[in-house]
Formats: C-alpha cells, sequence, structure tokens
C-alpha cells in the first residue's frame, strides 16, 4: 500500500473521533454544561491525532515505545479536566463535566489506533449512561445540601424550636451577643431539605423570636 494511501487511512480515522466527539459534546450541550461540542470535538481529535503520531510516526525506530505518548495524553487531559472542576463550599460543580472529556479522550485514543468497534461502542455506551444518570431518579440524585443562617432571640428554649422547624438536630455554626440586656443567637444550619419561601414567611410570622431567615450557601 503506497504511503500516501496509509495517510489518507490515519486522516480518517481522525475524522472518525471528530465525529464521535461531535456526538458526545452535543449530548454535553443540550444540557448547558461547561465543556460542549467544541471542547469534546477537539479533544477526541486531538488524542486520536497524537495516538496516530505515536503509533505511526515513527517508522521502525527500535527504541521506540509508542505507549509513552498514549500515558502523556491521560495525564495531559487529566490537567484540562481539572481546570474544569470548581469547589465552592459544600458544592462541587464540573466533575462529571472533566470526566466526561477524559473518557472522550480515550475515545479518541482508540480511533486513531484503529479500533473502530471499540470507539464507536464506547461512544454509545457514554452518552447513554449520561442520559440515564440524568432520569428523573431518587437512586441517581446526589443530596445538595443548603445554608440558612438564621437569628433569633433567646429567652429561654426558642434554639430547640428552630431546629425543630428546619427539621435539624444541631447548627452547623452559632454565635451568640448581648444587647440591651437580650440574648440574640446568630446560627447557621446545614440541611438537605428544600424550604419554599412561603414556608420560611410563615414561620416568621408565627414566631416573633425569629428575627430573620437568609440563605447564605451561594456566598
Amino acid at each position: 500500500m503506497e504511503f500516501w494511501q496509509e495517510e489518507l487511512i490515519y486522516l480518517l480515522r481522525i475524522l472518525l473521533s471528530v465525529l464521535l466527539g461531535f456526538f458526545i459534546g452535543f449530548e454535553r450541550k443540550l444540557r448547558f454544561k461547561e465543556a460542549g461540542i467544541r471542547t469534546h470535538t477537539i479533544v477526541c481529535a486531538g488524542a486520536a491525532l497524537m495516538m496516530v503520531v505515536s503509533k505511526y510516526g515513527f517508522g521502525d525506530v527500535a527504541d521506540f515505545d509508542a505507549s509513552r505518548v498514549a500515558a502523556q495524553i491521560v495525564s495531559g487531559i487529566g490537567f484540562i479536566g481539572a481546570g474544569m472542576i470548581i469547589y465552592r463550599k459544600t458544592l462541587i460543580r464540573g466533575l462529571t463535566t472533566a470526566a466526561g472529556v477524559w473518557a472522550t479522550a480515550g475515545v479518541g485514543m482508540a480511533a486513531g489506533c484503529g479500533l473502530y468497534i471499540v470507539a464507536v461502542g464506547s461512544t454509545a455506551l457514554l452518552i447513554v449512561v449520561q442520559c440515564v444518570m440524568h432520569l428523573n431518579c431518587k437512586l441517581f440524585k446526589t443530596k445538595r445540601y443548603l445554608q440558612l443562617r438564621v437569628k433569633f432571640e433567646e429567652t429561654s428554649d426558642e434554639g430547640e424550636s428552630v431546629k425543630r422547624f428546619f427539621a435539624v438536630e444541631r447548627f452547623a455554626r452559632i454565635s451568640a451577643v448581648r444587647e440591651g440586656g437580650k440574648l440574640y443567637y446568630d446560627a447557621v444550619i446545614n440541611t438537605d431539605k428544600e424550604f419554599s419561601v412561603e414556608y420560611i414567611a410563615q414561620v416568621l410570622k408565627e414566631n416573633d423570636f425569629i428575627l430573620s431567615v437568609e440563605r447564605c450557601d451561594e456566598d
């Protein structure tokens, strides 16, 4: 086979990786994720290109190990994925997207090696897994903890009443201050329950000792 025919086959492998990366990125775009079509397509095509170069670009060099380049692809994509992860207090964003980009690089590597069935099958599996995990099913949902800041006056056991209103056993943080002979508490509550505006308004209306309730998990 002529050298140009071989290189055409390699180019077709990269084109296949572009197509597969597009499909994975399109699913991410539909969910408004940080990394969409362009990111996944470029990562997949880039991994395929590097795999083709590492496996076929050095001819018959006796002391060359193609697996070294493949290993560097894996670690290099890891750095890209790390940049997509955002940690903010108790909330982590971008972890699934980073893992998806890392897996997309694996799809590109498989396409670059000529493992077409593995590449196409892995793409289908990744998309199916993403779709299944986003089903409205309690089994696949991760608890999201919210923070509420409650300021109240303490005369007897009002603190216990606040815990009961918001279904917690203890305060995450609490501070006290005395003003004009009265004792006031500033407490932070961690909870996995969603309290409606109507419920909070009702609690404030029926309990004069509660001065304010503020959601502070987005601070």
